[in-house]
């Protein structure tokens, strides 16, 4: 079934060219420019790795602080009993709790986007794996996620610090802000988040790895940035 597009979106996609690539500065001027949008739209990349997720040594996956944040307020759950309940609480995190927490997951509720725990309480969510893990709220010690240090991974994850994972099609999906960012911020959280990604690249991973780049925002068509261009950007722009 074809997607039916909107006649806004249909005007903005005659205003430039939707098979050219753009540098990074005017991508993000293209963003801004074709929007059309009554609410403040997020600013999302896209990235396809050449890379094969179906095999664990070419999973791509981490953390990546941006410096300006994604501008998007985090719920973040906490698994954790005790001191460190009370710790998470006094830290700002949206939800607190244990078994109970757990349960109430288990019955369908995932109104939350991060999810940390303290190591003792993994046993509680193992059976819950099934329904974080396809959406990307598994706790991870790898990630900081699994830690006693509540208050500080707490405090990562609302000043910014953002995960990201390639998808079974080898696609990287993520927000780089929103439309009301300057785009020196844009700028500088792109330097951020393809800087983590080209480090994340797996060894075993043959052929080109990054494949594509689109930059767009919530309601607005795709930007193209040249993947073999990038590299040179990211080193040249380096902090």
């Amino acid at each position: 079934m074809t997607q039916k597009r909107s006649k806004k979106y249909l005007e903005s996609i005659e205003k430039f060219e939707k098979d050219k690539y753009y540098e990074p500065e005017e991508a993000f001027e293209l963003v801004k420019k074709l929007s059309w949008a009554k609410f403040d739209e997020s600013v999302d990349i896209a990235i396809k790795l050449g890379v094969d997720t179906r095999r664990p040594e070419e999973q791509v996956r981490g953390m990546v602080d941006l410096p300006h944040g994604t501008g998007k307020k985090i719920r973040i759950a906490v698994f954790a009993q005790g001191e460190k309940a009370k710790e998470a609480e006094e830290a700002g995190a949206d939800f607190v709790g244990g078994e109970d927490l757990a349960e109430k997951i288990q019955k369908g509720w995932t109104d939350f986007e991060a999810t940390i725990a303290t190591p003792d309480m993994m046993k509680v969510l193992g059976k819950l794996g099934k329904i974080l893990g396809p959406r990307g709220l598994m706790p991870n010690p790898k990630l900081g996620t699994v830690t006693f240090e509540i208050k500080n991974a707490i405090k990562a994850l609302k000043a910014g610090k953002v995960e990201y994972r390639a998808d079974k099609f080898g696609i990287i999906h993520a927000s780089l802000g929103r439309l009301s960012f300057d785009k020196e911020k844009l700028l500088d959280n792109l330097l951020a988040f393809m800087e983590a990604i080209i480090k994340a690249k797996p060894s075993a991973a043959k052929g080109r790895y990054l494949e594509s780049i689109i930059i767009s925002s919530t309601m607005g068509p795709g930007i193209k940035i040249d993947p073999l261009k990038i590299s040179t950007w990211v080193e040249e722009h380096k902090k």
